[in-house]
């Protein structure tokens, strides 16, 4: 066993292995695997070479394993919009079911029942037109015309750059930290020049947004604050 910071790696070594590798079980378990003449000085720098990636998978193993707990529609409820909360508020009359005004969500009660189906017809409109808006923003700036945007619930993944050159954002984007949306955004733009997450790839996405590394471990560490809807 080794320990890094705090980080503790199991190390195991393989005759057969000619590269240093680092996994991460299912359990959150690390395992550092490398050749036989490793020394423990590289092992420890590789660690540490490592070690955002590291913080980053064990953050989105803790994001698959937690219990998100469902929003109530009550009075007084906290709703996000763009990383902001606003309270719910029950109104007797207005002309949409659901509104966003004066720093609340008014709800019609006559929409109630039909509570959730609001919010995300709500959300995805608002969602289509951001998105669609920072898309624009940087096309130029990185060299792509992407077909369009549509925004769907695509599960536990936020983005994604489907056939045709089209970029597909999961509707809770919205409900993110507007920077935080942007890195989404910068994300999957990035993809329509590669498709897989290479040295390339990461590269891009820096070029574009250099402080990128910190929001995408704010939304590996945060992002299941919003899933509760």
């Amino acid at each position: 066993m080794m320990r890094v910071d705090d980080l503790r790696l199991a190390v195991r070594r393989s005759p057969r292995r000619k590269t240093l590798e680092i996994t991460v079980e299912r359990s959150g378990e690390l395992f550092v695997s490398a050749p036989p003449d490793v020394s423990e000085a590289r092992l420890r720098q590789f660690v540490r070479e490592k070690s955002f990636w590291i913080y980053t998978k064990l953050a989105e193993k803790d994001r698959l394993q937690r219990v998100v707990l469902r929003k109530e529609f009550v009075g007084g409820e906290g709703f996000l919009y763009l990383g902001r909360s606003h309270r719910l508020k029950w109104v007797a009359e207005q002309e949409a079911p659901l509104k966003l005004m004066a720093g609340r969500f008014c709800l019609r009660q006559d929409a109630l029942p039909k509570a959730r189906e609001h919010f995300v017809r709500w959300y995805s409109e608002r969602a289509r037109l951001w998105l669609a808006g920072k898309v624009a923003e940087y096309e130029s700036r990185m060299e792509v015309q992407p077909a369009g945007v549509k925004v769907q619930d695509l599960g536990y993944r936020w983005g994604s750059c489907g056939k045709g050159d089209w970029l597909y954002f999961h509707w809770k984007t919205i409900l993110l930290p507007a920077r935080i949306a942007e890195y989404v955004v910068v994300h999957e733009v990035a993809h329509l020049h590669e498709r897989h997450h290479t040295p390339a790839f990461w590269l891009r996405v820096e070029r574009a947004m250099p402080d990128y590394a910190q929001r995408k471990a704010w939304l590996a560490e945060h992002g299941v604050d919003v899933e509760g809807i």
